[in-house]
């Protein structure tokens, strides 16, 4: 599979803008492409998108991991260029207009045939979990419902392998010890941290990192 890193905070590829807010687009085996989050700003997010050539009209879902700006902001816009999509929404999330389909997300679902939703946890957010040959990459907006809440959550579809998104102010380091890669991004406060405990594991992320697991 492949993470193709749209939106984030600071830029890894030249010729992106930077901004605040996430994006990814996750491409898995017999799996359509999904929009994970939107960043704040259509225009950043489309131009990004141009720039890293992906095609908008090939994505046919939208997952949102919770209703902040900085993850929902750019979806108005991308409606606008494709609105033929499936967007999943945690339940405590507004449905936005214009989508083809909405889904509202309570408890953990099976979206594919090796993606999954944790679920809203905390009654804010839910996390995306795909099953590979290595484990479970788990992919997360803001981790505002607590890390160690998520792991223990997508650990229901197998053992988890890689973390990668915001983590906010997480610093339940241990946490990070049976996971074999971690990409810290946008809101994490503690990347300095993770990468000094963890500099086998932890990699960079910021637009247009492309990470293939």
């Amino acid at each position: 599979m492949k993470i193709t890193l749209i939106y984030d905070n600071y830029v890894f590829k030249a010729g992106l803008r930077a901004d605040w807010g996430f994006a990814c687009l996750v491409e898995a085996e017999n799996t359509p492409p999904i929009l994970f989050d939107t960043g704040a700003n259509g225009s950043i997010l489309l131009s990004n998108m141009k720039a890293l050539s992906i095609d908008t009209a090939t994505i046919q879902e939208v997952f949102i991991s919770h209703s902040h700006w900085d993850h929902l902001g750019g979806l108005p816009s991308f409606l606008d260029v494709n609105n033929d999509v499936k967007v999943y929404v945690p339940a405590s999330c507004s449905p936005p207009p214009g989508a083809k389909e909405v889904i509202s997300v309570s408890d953990p679902i099976q979206m594919h045939e090796n993606v999954f939703s944790t679920g809203e946890l905390g009654g804010a957010e839910q996390s995306m979990a795909i099953k590979t040959e290595n484990g479970v990459v788990v992919i997360v907006g803001c981790s505002h419902p607590g890390v160690g809440t998520i792991l223990e959550s997508a650990s229901q579809f197998g053992k988890v392998y890689a973390l990668i998104g915001g983590l906010h102010g997480f610093d339940e380091f241990d946490l990070l010890k049976d996971i074999d890669l971690v990409c810290p991004t946008h809101c994490t406060q503690h990347i300095r941290e993770i990468e000094s405990l963890y500099p086998e594991k932890c990699i960079d992320g910021g637009a247009g990192k492309i990470i293939a697991l």
